[in-house]
């Protein structure tokens, strides 16, 4: 399939003289100003080879990143974590129902995992164009881009493709682009009106202001009778900052359910109401803590809340 790609012998008698080698190259891109790596099967190669490589690096450029792109066993993907990549591809890209997204997102986000594991969420790729992309829309884009963006600390895009919603595959099942950029200089219009690049630069824009994802803190999936909803919240408890983002995985229709919250993430102060604000449309409103109601059209298929108790229910309580 990757014809581009070489295969270096790590089994050599001179596997010193290798080794050296690979630094070298690498020490070239460096001074360069390269300060991220992406490596290509990772797992392919010695454990022993990267530990020694990735500790050598650091040792003088501390700020480097490597992102370690294997799609391999979990064990293996945290190894190569333990011996010394920043980050990791994953298998996010696969993970499309509702009980294997949050079974998923409780795997890497939660100790032991999360003490040496930072997953990158990558919406796709210029080798993966997933079959819920190809078939989903408008909608399902904004689904999966907000999935990854506002459930773990990185995430990644292959970017015209995703804006412009490029979902026209090789042939049926594959999951290669058709005309792909890879063996094509393309000119993407990237002022085009149905481009997701504002939906996109919001999302930045939440995960740059609010205190809850900025924490790296782990996502809490909330209660949802609809198979379809996926909803999860993040809290950063210094701040008291807490956010409510739902999903719709069949975001071709309009569902509406109640969300059953968290109440310990609201203190001790028992609030029966909530102020909540629409980070994507700016609307404010207050709502019942028992009876959170939301609902997911095909035009906005995402919900992102922000949640903080309401004075006046706090002080009726008291």
């Amino acid at each position: 399939k990757y014809q581009d790609i070489y295969p270096l012998d790590f089994e050599t008698e001179a596997w010193q003289e290798l080794w050296n080698a690979v630094r070298e190259i690498l020490e070239f891109w460096l001074r360069q100003g390269v300060r991220i790596f992406r490596v290509d099967n990772p797992h392919t190669k010695p454990f022993d080879f990267w530990e020694w490589l990735l500790a050598d690096v650091r040792r003088t450029h501390p700020d480097v990143l490597f992102l370690a792109e294997a799609f391999t066993r979990p064990k293996t993907m945290y190894r190569l974590a333990k011996v010394g990549f920043t980050q990791s591809y994953t298998y996010f890209t696969w993970r499309t129902e509702k009980q294997e997204l949050a079974e998923y997102l409780e795997e890497v986000t939660s100790p032991p995992v999360a003490d040496y594991f930072r997953p990158n969420f990558f919406t796709n790729t210029p080798d993966i164009l997933h079959e819920t992309l190809q078939r989903g829309g408008r909608p399902m884009f904004m689904v999966r881009l907000a999935l990854a963006a506002l459930s773990v600390g990185n995430w990644g895009i292959y970017g015209p493709a995703m804006e412009l919603q490029d979902a026209t595959p090789r042939e049926p099942g594959s999951e290669e682009y058709l005309d792909s950029e890879k063996y094509e200089i393309k000119l993407w219009d990237r002022q085009a009106p149905h481009t997701l690049a504002p939906f996109i630069t919001r999302l930045n824009e939440i995960r740059k202001t609010e205190a809850a994802i900025r924490n790296h803190s782990p996502p809490v999936i909330e209660t949802t009778d609809d198979p379809f909803l996926l909803a999860w919240s993040r809290h950063d408890p210094t701040t008291n900052n807490h956010l409510l983002i739902v999903v719709n995985l069949e975001p071709e229709e309009s569902r509406t359910d109640t969300v059953e919250l968290t109440p310990g993430h609201f203190g001790e102060s028992s609030p029966t109401t909530l102020a909540v604000t629409d980070l994507l449309t700016g609307e404010r409103s207050t709502k019942p803590l028992k009876d959170f109601q939301v609902t997911c059209t095909p035009t906005d298929p995402v919900i992102v809340l922000r949640l903080s108790p309401n004075p006046d229910s706090i002080a009726a309580v008291e």
